[in-house]
Parts: C-alpha cells; sequence; structure tokens
C-alpha cells in the first residue's frame, strides 16, 4: 500500500505546503534524506493556537496541534519528493512552547510521533528529541521537525 493510500485510510488529507515565514525552504534533499523546516500548527494560513503549554493550552490540545505539524511536514515531503518515495521515519524534533515548570514535552511531541507511527507503521519509527523552549515564531505551542530517508 502506497504512503498516499494509508492516508486516505485514515481519512486525512495532505493540505498545501506551508508557505515560509522566512528565507528557507519547506524541505530539502541531501542525498537520501529530506529534511523539513520546522512546521508550525498551520490550516490554511491561519495558527490553530497560541500560547504556551502548561499555561493557555494543555497538554492534550499541544498533542493535537504537534499533529497538525507533523501533517506539514509530511505536505513538505511530498512536495519535494513525493510521500510515497519515503522509506522511513529517521528523526523528529519537537519544540514546545512551555509555561515555567511544564516539564511534559515528550507527551506533547507524542502527537507527532503517534502519528507517523500511524502513517508509516514500523517504518515511523524515529529517533526523537523533544525540547522545552520559552517562545516561537508566532506565539505557537508547537513546532515539527522531520527528517526521512527516500528511495
Amino acid at each position: 500500500m502506497s504512503w498516499r493510500a494509508r492516508l486516505r485510510e485514515l481519512g486525512v488529507d495532505l493540505p498545501p505546503v506551508v508557505a515560509p515565514i522566512g528565507s528557507y525552504l519547506p524541505a530539502v534533499r541531501s542525498g537520501s534524506l529530506v529534511f523539513t523546516s520546522g512546521q508550525l500548527p498551520v490550516i490554511a494560513g491561519e495558527d490553530l493556537a497560541t500560547g504556551k503549554v502548561g499555561a493557555e493550552i494543555s497538554p492534550e490540545e499541544a498533542q493535537r496541534l504537534a499533529r497538525a505539524c507533523a501533517l506539514n511536514t509530511l505536505a513538505a515531503v511530498d512536495a519535494l519528493v513525493g510521500l510515497d518515495s519515503v522509506v522511513r521515519v529517521v528523526k523528529v524534533v519537537g519544540y514546545v512552547a512551555s509555561a515555567p515548570g511544564f516539564t511534559g514535552q515528550p507527551a506533547v511531541v507524542n502527537g507527532a510521533s503517534d502519528f507517523y507511527g500511524e502513517v508509516f507503521g514500523d517504518a515511523g519509527v524515529h529517533a526523537r528529541s523533544a525540547v522545552g523552549v520559552s517562545e516561537l515564531p508566532r506565539g505557537v505551542p508547537v513546532e515539527v521537525e522531520l527528517v526521512v530517508e527516500v528511495g
């Protein structure tokens, strides 16, 4: 089964690639790896939420936002090389804008990691970092980067 077919099976449509808000590309390929730029929880040009996790944003809502970021990473990969060229997910980095004392970053980034697992199965199991930060662009609570191997 193709990865695109798997997304259809999950009832998920790839959104258009989010336009960069700076001087960078949404994704680049180097050899057999594709690196995405950090993707925000944006749908149709609109931020889905702003605020810090552990204050204005609950950890559960942040997990859903991390999933939206993950979907945007897949859109960037698809636009560059086609989603069906993905062999495996290699690395995920998630940044969580955290209120003072919030230490649940790994659970938040699980929203992205679990989504990759739903889409890619065993090929979606990856290395990962979940990093708490004080601020993210435009005040969003989560940002996700993806590295995939392509064939």
